[in-house]
């Protein structure tokens, strides 16, 4: 299976760090820690992430425990793998298996989340969250015919967004105006009110979409090149 040989392409701005402090995590783990224990501290986190935001409408330092989500779920995301690949335990199927179905999982405890508190509308974040899932999507289509997993983009990968998500969490609980930010947007009609996060949730969401879309075209060029038509024989 193709997937077994997939290169990583993985070049965003905290690579060289983040690679050097998982293995030295990796080389202090405890022998009884393994990487599907290292998965479900992942899952974890990303159920904290998701708790912390609704909770924030009762109160709005609910949103560290968010911040200690992002945290617990990068050392579970991203230490599973960096594991194995140190103890020579890796599983290729399993592991990609696994990996993409916990990413969705992941990914919808933190959009719900975010989309049922009282910073983002519902329907902003599942708009997101539909743009992971496409990008998500081409990428396993590549890693099986091209065999190429590509983890960023524009020198951003996970870590970068994790860190972002972390910083724009403590501008909201630090700023009051931020947070207590509201307005209207007229639409075909129609007074849709915006919260604190929606407008950076729009441009979230734009910025997915040009990136798939332009991956799309770029890859799509690639495979007619790779696979041409078949010369006729007239």
């Amino acid at each position: 299976m193709p997937v077994k040989n997939a290169v990583r392409i993985q070049n965003s701005l905290l690579n060289g760090m983040e690679k050097k402090a998982l293995t030295w995590l990796a080389a202090r783990q405890p022998g009884w820690v393994v990487s599907d224990m290292l998965t479900v501290v992942g899952i974890f986190g990303a159920a904290m992430i998701g708790a912390g935001f609704i909770l924030c409408c009762h109160n709005i330092h609910w949103l560290w425990l968010s911040i200690a989500g992002f945290i617990v779920n990068w050392y579970g995301d991203s230490l599973d793998g960096s594991l194995a690949r140190y103890r020579n335990t890796q599983r290729p199927i399993y592991g990609y298996y696994l990996d993409h179905t916990v990413d969705v999982i992941n990914e919808a405890f933190m959009f719900f989340g975010v989309g049922l508190s009282c910073l983002m509308r519902l329907d902003i974040a599942l708009m997101i969250f539909i743009a992971y899932l496409c990008i998500t999507l081409n990428v396993s289509i590549n890693a099986h015919l091209k065999s190429e997993f590509k983890l960023t983009y524009g020198k951003l990968g996970p870590t970068e967004f994790r860190v972002i998500a972390c910083i724009l969490i403590m501008v909201i609980i630090f700023v009051p105006a931020l947070r207590d930010f509201h307005t209207t947007l007229s639409l075909f009609g129609q007074e849709i009110p915006l919260g604190p996060l929606d407008i950076p949730g729009i441009v979230i969401f734009i910025v997915l979409m040009v990136i798939y879309i332009c991956s799309v075209i770029s890859d799509a060029k690639d495979y007619s090149l790779r696979d041409p038509l078949p010369k006729s024989d007239n």
